[in-house]
């Protein structure tokens, strides 16, 4: 299935991950991929990865930028980029993000600062300097928000403000930009496995009781996510706009009550 050839997708935390099954997923089914992170390495052992055969794809299919997506500067020459490789935008997902974690009585301006800086003006700078592309190619974006942007989490204040903003920030561009064609969706992934959530994974008394909430009695995949970031970026989804996917086994639906 090649439900994305031709299109260009940007994919941004593409070095590890959720943003790297995402990508590599992309890539799979035909797109052309900008391939964004912080750290060049990462973005090349993503690359590497990508399809072998590339007799019905541009043998030249992506393009890797180094970029902090916390400084508006570096995303506009990201994406200026992307035009000047590729000539249009037809995908945006906005997939890197930063855990912090500690009370608010424990988190330092700087904490917070961070969280939100990477976490919500990233993404905020991202579809910014994106939109007009969108626009023009009819394309969408899918923001990579967490569960705990709809509900909160002990110990994570910066975290859930920032996602809780990345939530909303999705139905309001939603709103806003639905008469030019443009649709805007987000994921909210509940604990996935990857390295941010190693904390979680290697802690089985947390695990046990995550598994205890979640009716599937699994962790997510990147692959999980990256199933469901696709859908929402491809024309199967063309009625589905301002939308926050629960990606989580089922555990949003449940009231918090134990099982008897």
């Amino acid at each position: 299935m090649k439900r994305f050839r031709e299109k260009v997708i940007i994919v941004t935390g593409a070095g590890s991950g959720i943003g790297r099954a995402t990508a590599l997923r992309f890539a799979n089914e035909g797109a052309n991929v900008a391939l964004v992170g912080r750290t060049l390495e990462t973005l090349q052992e993503t690359a590497a990865e990508f399809p072998k055969d590339r007799t019905w794809i541009h043998v030249d299919n992506y393009l890797k930028v180094t970029c902090d997506i916390s400084v508006q500067s570096q995303v506009q020459e990201m994406v200026k980029r992307v035009i000047e490789k590729f000539g249009k935008i037809d995908v945006v997902v906005n997939n890197a993000g930063k855990a912090t974690q500690g009370k608010i009585t424990e988190l330092s301006a700087e904490d917070w600062k961070s969280a939100i800086d990477v976490n919500l003006n990233g993404t905020f700078y991202v579809c910014q300097a994106a939109m007009p592309h969108l626009i023009a190619s009819k394309g969408n974006i899918v923001n990579v928000s967490s569960l705990s942007g709809v509900g909160g989490d002990w110990n994570m204040a910066a975290y859930n403000a920032a996602k809780a903003g990345v939530s909303n920030l999705t139905r309001t561009l939603a709103l806003d930009h639905g008469a030019d064609g443009v649709r805007i969706n987000a994921v909210n992934p509940s604990v996935t496995k990857t390295n941010m959530t190693s904390a979680i994974q290697e802690n089985d008394v947390k695990t046990e009781k995550f598994l205890a909430r979640c009716p599937l009695g699994r962790l997510a995949t990147p692959e999980d996510i990256a199933a469901a970031i696709t859908f929402l970026a491809s024309d199967d989804a063309a009625m589905i706009t301002g939308v926050n996917l629960a990606v989580d086994g089922g555990v949003s639906a449940s009231n918090g009550q134990p099982q008897f």
